[in-house]
């Protein structure tokens, strides 16, 4: 038996498909926002980029083949997320969002949930789905065993209706391209004050022109800058009690499996923003002689600085896809390497393109390069989707305490914890 890194021609083909994609349509992102001052403008103008994704296939992707799409299994949506991250990352993100609001129907929907909700994104249409997780009051603590803290949006039961309380923010996509909401939002909620998430947490399905769902602001951020972090409040937000996903306590899992799967494309994007800013160091010093006689790279201190970078480029590439691969091979149900992942990959990514900026010199630190836009978008990743510290790192610090926790079953394709599946 051999172990191989090659690629299917179906997985190259998505792969050269998501670089011209990026080189030909994502390369106008960064001029159509570049003036643009609010936040919400930014996000509203990457509406037709993000139309032609779709009409592309990439939205049909995120929805499994039986229900009118064309899945991508998690290996080679992270393929094509490093292709387009390389070349902006407010698409790709838009992408995600819609994979994680689908992601919870998609995994443990009913039947007739899937036939109700996931054909509507399989149509070419730039659909929207969005995950409203995080609190205003912070996002960390959903499966506290204490009811008196953690997610305080709150559904109540009121005869064949689900009653929706409550305040998110950084919910993407949640706006919609008009700012009346997206097309579909899973909404993370307790369905009683009184009891623990493991008997309360749930995902609440709100569909657009719901009434009581209200954009009240849009957060700014230094990077993502065409990425939409509205807050959204739920005031009284009446749904069909069959909009509930799975049952009351059933949302710890759900949850759980959701930001798991986008470890392994957050992880490959990581890799995209990392490509691009050592794509133009290489270039840089290669062609530049700062000054001296001989282009940059012929010192060795700036060779040798390239060659780390480049080496953990490749280290962070392979990880992706190990992690991307043991989620499909395990159902989705890994939570080890998926973590680890995203922790590895988003940290990295920050070292990686400080150390660009370091070898270009204050330049850097300009608009005369790409450089600190690539800085201002990696900051986010150890912090966002999951903080590393806050979510990421107890996730793991969780299935090493827990009994029978095994070293090497992620290694060898066996979960970590078996009783967790």
């Amino acid at each position: 038996m051999t172990l191989s890194f090659e690629l299917s021609p179906e997985q190259m083909a998505v792969r050269m498909q998501a670089r011209q994609v990026a080189d030909d349509i994502l390369s106008e992102v960064a001029p159509a926002i570049s003036s643009i001052p609010r936040p919400e403008d930014r996000f509203y103008a990457l509406q037709p980029v993000y139309k032609q994704l779709a009409g592309l296939g990439f939205v049909k992707g995120l929805v499994p083949d039986q229900y009118g799409g064309a899945y991508f299994d998690n290996l080679t949506f992270a393929l094509a997320a490093e292709e387009l991250a390389r070349v902006d990352i407010n698409a790709p993100t838009a992408l995600l969002g819609t994979g994680l609001g689908l992601n919870p129907i998609i995994n443990f929907g009913t039947e007739e949930q899937k036939n109700r909700w996931l054909p509507l994104f399989c149509d070419g249409e730039p659909r929207l789905a969005a995950i409203a997780y995080t609190e205003v009051t912070g996002g960390a603590n959903y499966d506290s065993e204490d009811p008196t803290v953690g997610i305080r949006t709150f559904a109540r039961r009121e005869g064949d209706e689900w009653v929706i309380n409550g305040a998110k923010h950084y919910t993407t996509n949640a706006s919609g391209w008009d700012g009346q909401g997206a097309d579909l939002i899973s909404v993370v909620c307790r369905t009683d004050p009184a009891l623990p998430p493991l008997e309360s947490l749930a995902v609440i399905v709100v569909e657009k022109g719901t009434p009581g769902v209200e954009i009240t602001d849009m957060i700014d951020t230094i990077g993502h800058r065409a990425t939409n972090s509205p807050r959204v409040e739920f005031r009284d937000v009446r749904v069909p009690v069959g909009n509930i996903v799975g049952k009351p306590g059933d949302g710890l899992d759900i949850v759980a499996t959701a930001f798991s799967w986008t470890c392994s494309s957050i992880a490959a994007a990581c890799v995209g923003r990392m490509r691009a800013a050592f794509d133009y160091s290489l270039h840089f010093a290669k062609t530049d002689h700062r000054s001296g006689p001989v282009p940059v790279i012929e010192y060795q201190n700036a060779g040798y600085m390239l060659v780390d970078i480049k080496t953990r480029i490749e280290a962070v590439r392979y990880f992706a896809w190990k992690a991307a691969d043991h989620f499909d091979r395990t159902g989705g149900r890994d939570r080890e390497l998926a973590n680890e992942a995203k922790i590895f990959a988003s940290e990295t990514a920050v070292q990686v393109v400080y150390d660009a900026m370091r070898l270009v010199g204050v330049d850097a630190y300009t608009n005369l390069t790409p450089i600190a836009a690539i800085m201002e978008d990696v900051l986010c990743f150890p912090v966002y989707d999951g903080g590393n510290m806050g979510v990421r790192r107890r996730n793991v610090h969780n299935l090493l305490k827990a009994d029978g926790f095994d070293s090497l079953g992620a290694a060898e394709n066996r979960l970590s914890v078996p009783e967790y599946a």
